[in-house]
């Protein structure tokens, strides 16, 4: 008796604490962040997005470009009418000049730079490319919130479908075992034969629900391997909460206004009408003047023969100052990118508000579901105690003849149930938990390793 003692403890215990090399929520989420494509294309969006910060300071920087050209060409000049004067010379009128290259050599280049000065299209651009830039950063914060979020339910779904196995698998062994009862009782004459069909009857509608509680457990083991490249049938488990404590929360009216505030949907929309504007700003001066200080050097060199011999032509030139361009008539478009920007303005308001009241909404959904879920919890805790008692009074009814087989095998079944819904509930008020602090912006690692905590003490007791 003592050796059958120690074994069953030492069973209950290795069920109870989990192994050295168990998963935890926390373990998989960090496996999450190097293995999930989704979040590693999210990355990727954020280090492309951050380039439009030197994008930005870039475009008010100097621009040099070099340009350099050979060829063959043919030029012909003639020059009438003109007044001739040197030193030396009587000065002549009516002079004629003319000079011609037939297929001769022409070499030139230029060294062209310009800085920006005034540009309001150049500024407005500039400024859509920085909102860019803190849109990605708010995308990438909002893509691991919602891993977080991805990593906990598949985690969760893994320990209900396990859980539910297991609790499956424990009454197909009680089941057995009363329709073992039910035939030998049948035998003996002392219960009719509708008992032994009832345990039968329920005892193969257990096994077809095993085979799918095996089946719906690979899916879910495999899902969660996708996500975090980590095996699912190791996790920390999560055992069923006795006393749920009461909800710390601030007052619905403070999570809304904090959400409004701090949501990265929210204010990724909010970036969204900042560009619609400077869009908008872009196009709406009618004249839009731009200034930029112009320095050149070039050089140009033409030679061959021509009709009178051989020739040359050469130009230097070297120039710095100040370049005004000023579109007169663009055809309409600028005015209508202009209108076009202005609707595109009203549109992203609009979407703004369908937005902020969904966020409302989801916030609120989450509360309840924290404090509601509480509440529920506690219910299902002790109606959970209630079908275990309810169990025991059975089994003992059933042996003493007071209570049939079906009576045995429906307290079976509803014990089951009710220890299934308190993991159920329990996971909900935890996923609610973390919704919340992701509509609210708050989401990150401390918020998962409270609940990650809570997972490892609740698995230990």
């Amino acid at each position: 008796m003592k050796l059958l003692t120690s074994v069953i403890s030492g069973a209950l215990l290795a069920m109870t604490v989990p192994s050295a090399f168990a998963t935890d929520l926390l373990t998989a989420w960090k496996a999450a962040q190097s293995h999930d494509p989704e979040f590693a294309s999210a990355q990727a969006d954020y280090e492309a997005g951050m380039t439009h910060r030197d994008q930005s300071h870039g475009m008010w920087l100097p621009s040099v470009a070099l340009t350099a050209g050979a060829g063959v060409q043919n030029t012909s000049t003639e020059t009438t009418g003109a007044q001739f004067s040197a030193p030396g010379f009587i000065q002549t009128s009516g002079v004629a000049f003319d000079t011609s290259i037939h297929n001769g050599n022409s070499e030139q280049y230029a060294l062209i730079a310009r800085q920006p000065i005034f540009n309001r299209t150049l500024l407005t651009q500039s400024r859509q490319l920085a909102l860019s830039a803190d849109m990605a950063e708010i995308q990438l914060k909002a893509a691991r919130q919602q891993l977080v979020i991805r990593v906990a339910e598949r985690y969760f779904d893994v320990l209900v479908a396990d859980e539910t196995l297991r609790l499956l698998k424990q009454q197909q062994t009680a089941v057995d075992f009363a329709l073992n009862q039910a035939r030998d009782s049948f035998r003996l004459g002392s219960i009719p034969v509708t008992d032994t069909y009832e345990a039968l009857a329920r005892s193969e509608t257990i096994k077809s629900q095993i085979m799918a509680a095996e089946m719906d457990l690979q899916i879910k083991q495999s899902m969660f391997s996708d996500l975090t490249g980590m095996g699912g049938n190791d996790l920390v488990p999560l055992s069923l909460s006795s006393d749920p404590a009461p909800p710390t929360l601030p007052a619905i009216e403070n999570c809304i206004r904090d959400a409004a505030l701090n949501n990265p949907e929210l204010q990724a929309q909010e970036k969204k009408l900042n560009v619609a504007q400077e869009e908008a700003e872009k196009h709406r001066a009618l004249y839009a003047p731009s200034v930029d200080l112009v320095a050149q050097m070039g050089y140009d060199r033409l030679h061959g023969s021509g009709d009178d011999g051989n020739a040359e032509n050469t130009v230097n030139n070297r120039m710095i100052g100040i370049q005004l361009t000023v579109p007169l008539f663009t055809g309409g478009i600028r005015s209508a990118r202009y209108s076009e920007a202005l609707h595109l303005i009203d549109k992203s308001r609009s979407d703004g508000e369908v937005l902020r009241q969904q966020i409302a909404i989801r916030v609120r959904t989450a509360w309840l579901g924290i404090t509601v879920g509480q509440s529920r919890l506690a219910a299902l805790i002790q109606a959970h105690k209630a079908s275990m008692a309810r169990l025991d009074a059975t089994r003992l009814g059933h042996s003493e003849g007071d209570r049939t087989t079906l009576d045995l095998l429906n307290a079976e079944n509803d014990s089951t149930s009710s220890e299934l819904a308190v993991l159920q509930a329990q996971i909900a008020v935890e996923l609610n938990r973390l919704k919340l602090a992701q509509l609210d912006g708050s989401l990150d690692e401390g918020v998962l390793s409270g609940i990650n905590q809570l997972l490892a003490r609740g698995a230990t007791k």
